[in-house]
C-alpha cells in the first residue's frame, strides 16, 4: 500500500478513492494547480485534506461560513487530524495567539502542529495574517466553494478574487486547489482567471446524481401541499428550504404544533442556537430541520432521503446544491420544489436590495437572468434532469426516467418534433429579446411573461414559419403564441428575408 492509499485508509477508512479524487491529490502534490467541480457527496474536501497530511507544511483553506469552518474543523479534530479556524468571532488576542503557536510548532517540528488552517476571503489580506503568512511554512493553498468568487449569484464574495493577489505575494507561492459543487463553464473560467491558476489540473466529474429524483409541484397552498408531502415520507430524514428567515420559523412552529418534531436554522440565531438546532437534527432527535440557504454547507449527513424546497430558489446553482443534500450515500432520494408565483415576488425583492449605482444595477440583471433560469425550470414541460445539466454545461439524454416530468402521464413534451432545428443565430436571439422587451413595456408585463429566455432561444435556432410550428416551441404556451406570436412570426420572416 503506498502512502497515499495508507493515509486514505488511516484517517478517513475507505481503501480506494473516488473518482477523480487520486488524479487531483496527486496533482497538488506534484505542486500543480488544480480545479475540481464535482457533485455534492462527491468528497470534494478529501482532495485537499490528503495533501495536507502528506505536504511538509501548513494548509490554509479558505471557507466561506463560519459554521462551515467549524464544522469541517471538528470532524477534522475527531479524526486525530491537527486543524484550526480564524475567524472575525475569535478576539484579536486568540488569533495572534494561534498564529504564534503555529509558527513555534513549525520551528520545533512538533508533530501536534496544525495542518489545516481554515480562514475567511477576507482574513487574509488582514495586516496581521499576511505578516504571519510571510513567516510560515505553507505547502498547499485551498480555496473551498471556489464559485464564490463570480458574481453570477447570491454567493458572491469579492474578498474571494483577493485570494490569487495573496497567493503571489508569498515568497514561495504553493500550489492552489479550487474546489466547488457547482460552476457553469463561465464561471469555471472566472475561477481560473481570478485565482491566477496556472495551467490547472481540471476535473469535472459530472453534475448527474442518478439517485436523485427532481420534481416541481405547483401549489396555491403551499402549508397543504406542505403536508401532503411529509405524509408520502413519513420516515427518514429531511431538508426544509425557506427563503426568508421568517417563513423558516414560522413554518418550524407550525409544523410543531401540528405534531411534526422540526427544528429551525438561520444565519440570525446566535451560535448555539444553530448549533442546538444542528445537532438535534444530525443526532435524530427531530427528522426535519427548516431552514434558510445559511445551512448546508459541510454538513456530513449522508442519510438525508428528501429536500424539499418551500420556496423558489434565486438561481439553480443555489438550488443545485441544497437539493444535492439528499442522500449522499448514494440511496434513493427525493428533491421537491414547491413553487407559485408569490416565490418570484420574494425573489424580485431581494434582488433590489442587491446594490445601487452602475456595479448594483449589473449584479442586479444577472441576478434577474438567474431567477429567469429558475421561472424556466419550474414550467418546464421536459425532463428536468436534462434541463439541470444543460444549465452547466452537460450533454445528456432527453429522458431520465427519474423525475416528475418523465414519469408523468404524457411524458417531456416534444421540443420542435415535427421541425428541423437549425443553428441559432445570435443576432436574431438579439433582436428577438429586444421586441420582447418593447412588448413588455408597452403591456405593463415583465419580459419572461411573454416568452422566457430559453423560448427565445429556440425561436432564434427553429425559426417557425407560422403559429402551428411556434405551438411545438418548449415553453411557448397556447394563449402567449395566440397573442405575440404573429408579432414575432413577423420579425423572424424580416430576418429570414434580409439574411
Amino acid at each position: 500500500m503506498d502512502e497515499l492509499h495508507k493515509t486514505l485508509w488511516t484517517y478517513y477508512g475507505y481503501s480506494s478513492f473516488r473518482p477523480g479524487q487520486e488524479r487531483l491529490i496527486r496533482a497538488l502534490l506534484e505542486g500543480n494547480d488544480v480545479l475540481g467541480v464535482m457533485p455534492t457527496g462527491a468528497g470534494k474536501s478529501l482532495c485537499y485534506q490528503i495533501p495536507a497530511l502528506l505536504l511538509p507544511g501548513l494548509t490554509i483553506v479558505v471557507s466561506p461560513l463560519i459554521s462551515l469552518m467549524e464544522d469541517q474543523v471538528g470532524t477534522l479534530r475527531k479524526r486525530g487530524i491537527p486543524a484550526a479556524f480564524l475567524h472575525a468571532a475569535m478576539r484579536s488576542s486568540e488569533r495572534r495567539a494561534l498564529c504564534q503557536k503555529i509558527l513555534d510548532g513549525q520551528r520545533t517540528g512538533s508533530p501536534s502542529t496544525v495542518r489545516l488552517l481554515y480562514v475567511s476571503p477576507e482574513r487574509l489580506m488582514a495586516r496581521e495574517f499576511l505578516s504571519f503568512s510571510e513567516n510560515a511554512d505553507i505547502s498547499l493553498l485551498a480555496v473551498d466553494e471556489a464559485h464564490c468568487i463570480s458574481n453570477w449569484g447570491r454567493d458572491f464574495r469579492p474578498a474571494y478574487r483577493k485570494i490569487g493577489d495573496f497567493a503571489d505575494r508569498m515568497k514561495h507561492r504553493p500550489p492552489i486547489g479550487a474546489f466547488t459543487a457547482s460552476a457553469t463553464p463561465a464561471v469555471r473560467e472566472e475561477i481560473i482567471s481570478y485565482l491566477h491558476l496556472k495551467d490547472p489540473a481540471s476535473l469535472t466529474t459530472g453534475f448527474d446524481r442518478p439517485n436523485l429524483y427532481f420534481e416541481v409541484r405547483h401549489a396555491e397552498d403551499k402549508w397543504t401541499e406542505l403536508l401532503r408531502v411529509l405524509d408520502e415520507h413519513r420516515t427518514g430524514t429531511g431538508i426544509i428550504y425557506c427563503l426568508t428567515r421568517k417563513t423558516t420559523e414560522a413554518l418550524a412552529k407550525k409544523l410543531n404544533k401540528n405534531g411534526i418534531p422540526a427544528a429551525f436554522y438561520h444565519g440570525g440565531l446566535t451560535s448555539c442556537e444553530r448549533e442546538k438546532s444542528q445537532e438535534d437534527w444530525i443526532r435524530g432527535r427531530v427528522r426535519l430541520i427548516v431552514a434558510t440557504c445559511a445551512f448546508g454547507m459541510g454538513i456530513d449527513k449522508p442519510d438525508v432521503r428528501f429536500v424539499i424546497h418551500y420556496n423558489l430558489p434565486g438561481s439553480m446553482e443555489n438550488y443545485y446544491q441544497e437539493a444535492g443534500r439528499a442522500s449522499r450515500d448514494g440511496r434513493p432520494g427525493e428533491c421537491i420544489l414547491l413553487y407559485n408565483i408569490r416565490d418570484v415576488t420574494i425573489n424580485r425583492f431581494f434582488i433590489r436590495r442587491a446594490g445601487s449605482g452602475n456595479k448594483g444595477e449589473s449584479l442586479q440583471e444577472m441576478l434577474r437572468q438567474d431567477l429567469l433560469v429558475m421561472q424556466d425550470y419550474v414550467s418546464c414541460h421536459t425532463c428536468l434532469r436534462a434541463f439541470m445539466l444543460r444549465y452547466f454545461g452537460e450533454e445528456t439524454e432527453p429522458f431520465c426516467g427519474k423525475c416528475s416530468v418523465c414519469l408523468s402521464d404524457t411524458g417531456p413534451l416534444p421540443r420542435g418534433s415535427t421541425l428541423i432545428p437549425g443553428v441559432e443565430s445570435p443576432e436574431l436571439y438579439r433582436e428577438l429579446r429586444a421586441l420582447r422587451l418593447d412588448l413588455a413595456n408597452r403591456q405593463g408585463k415583465l419580459p419572461f411573461e411573454i416568452f422566457s429566455d430559453r423560448t427565445l432561444h429556440d425561436l432564434a435556432a427553429v425559426r417557425p414559419e407560422n403559429l402551428k410550428d411556434m405551438l411545438l416551441i418548449e415553453g411557448a404556451g397556447i394563449l402567449n403564441v395566440l397573442k405575440f406570436g404573429p408579432v414575432f412570426l413577423k420579425e423572424i420572416r424580416y430576418w429570414n428575408h434580409t439574411h
